[in-house]
C-alpha cells in the first residue's frame, strides 16, 4: 500500500492545502503531502488516550485548509485498536468538515484478540481504505494491495494511479488470489507473531519497564527508562551485549508545533520481524542487561 498512500495526496492536495496526520505515524502520509506541496497538521497519539487522536483539538484555521484526514488502525507503531466510537466520530468528523477519511488498514489481519474493524463498517461516503498483502501474507516484495470505499474517491484515485504505473503484473495478481484464498498461513503467522511478542514483552517487563503489550500489528511500542531518551535507549541496545536494532520513537513522530513535546519521545519501536529463535535470543540478552 506504500505507493498508493504516498500518491493519494496528489488526488486532493494543492499547494497550500493541508492533511491531518497522526504522530507517530507512517512517514508516507507526510512525505506524500509534502510532495504534493501541501502541509501537515500533526495529531499526537498518546498512551493515556489509547493512542486515539483528539479530533476536537484540530484548529479551525487548519480545518479551513485541510483536505485529508489520515487514520491507521490497527496502529503502527503502538499496536492499538480503534474503538467503534472513534470510527463513528472520525467518519462523522470527515463528513462534517468536507474531508476525505483515508484509513490505512494494512495490519487488520495481524491481531491477538478481537478481530479489528474497518472504517468502511461505519460509513462509505468520503472514506477510502488502503489494504495490502505485505503484512497479511508477508508479500512485501510483490508490491500488491488495493483501495476500497467511496466510488467517487476511488475514481479520483484511479486518475492518479494510471499515470504512476501500468498495472499489477498478472503473475502477481495470481499469487494474490492464492494468498487471499487461504487463511491457514495467516493464522500460523498470527500465532508466531504472538509468540515473538510474548517472549520480548516478558523480557522487557523483567527489566522493570512498563508492560506495553500490543493488541495487534508486528510492533512493540515500548516506553524506555525515565532516565533515558528513546535515542539513548536504542544506542544502548546497539552495544555488543544486546546487539539489537530498534527505532527511536523520536525518529517516527513529529510535535504539533515547535513548543510541543514530540509524542514519540521516551519510546522505541521493536519490530517482530526476526525469526522466533532470534527473538528468543534477543529476549535472553535483554534479561541480562541492567539500567
Amino acid at each position: 500500500a506504500k505507493e498508493a498512500v504516498f500518491h493519494f495526496a496528489e488526488c486532493y492536495i494543492d499547494p497550500g492545502d493541508m492533511a491531518i496526520v497522526p504522530s507517530p505515524g507512517y512517514p508516507p502520509y507526510v512525505r506524500g503531502t509534502h510532495f504534493a506541496e501541501g502541509a501537515c497538521h500533526y495529531l499526537p497519539l498518546l498512551r493515556e488516550n489509547g493512542f486515539l487522536p483528539n479530533l476536537r483539538l484540530v484548529p479551525p484555521a487548519v480545518l479551513s485548509r485541510a483536505k485529508i484526514l489520515w487514520i491507521n488502525y490497527p496502529n503502527s507503531p503502538s499496536g492499538a485498536l480503534a474503538t467503534d466510537a472513534f470510527f463513528e466520530e472520525a467518519v462523522g468528523f470527515a463528513r462534517k468538515h468536507g474531508l476525505i477519511l483515508a484509513s490505512d488498514e494494512a495490519y487488520t489481519e495481524i491481531y491477538y484478540g478481537a478481530r479489528p474493524r474497518s472504517a468502511l463498517e461505519f460509513g462509505k461516503e468520503n472514506v477510502l481504505v488502503f489494504q495490502s498483502l505485505s503484512k497479511r501474507s508477508a508479500m512485501t516484495g510483490y508490491r500488491v494491495g488495493w483501495v476500497a470505499g467511496d466510488p467517487d474517491v476511488v475514481a479520483t484515485f484511479k486518475k492518479i494511479k494510471t499515470n504512476v504505473d501500468s498495472g499489477t503484473p498478472n503473475f502477481v495478481q495470481a499469487a494474490a488470489i492464492e494468498a487471499l484464498s487461504d487463511e491457514s498461513h495467516v493464522e500460523a503467522m498470527r500465532a508466531e507473531y504472538r509468540a515473538k511478542r510474548d517472549c520480548l514483552v516478558q523480557a522487557l517487563v523483567g527489566l522493570g519497564l512498563p508492560d506495553c503489550t500490543p493488541q495487534a500489528t508486528i510492533y512493540i511500542w515500548q516506553k524506555v527508562p525515565a532516565s533515558m531518551s528513546g535515542i539513548e535507549f536504542a544506542e544502548r541496545l546497539l552495544q555488543p551485549d544486546a546487539a539489537m536494532v530498534v527505532t527511536p520513537g523520536e525518529w517516527i513522530a513529529d510535535p504539533v508545533d515547535k513548543n510541543s513535546l514530540n509524542p514519540g519521545a521516551g519510546h522505541v519501536r521493536l519490530a517482530l520481524v526476526p525469526s522466533l529463535d532470534d527473538c528468543r535470543r534477543a529476549a535472553d540478552r535483554l534479561g541480562k542487561l541492567r539500567f
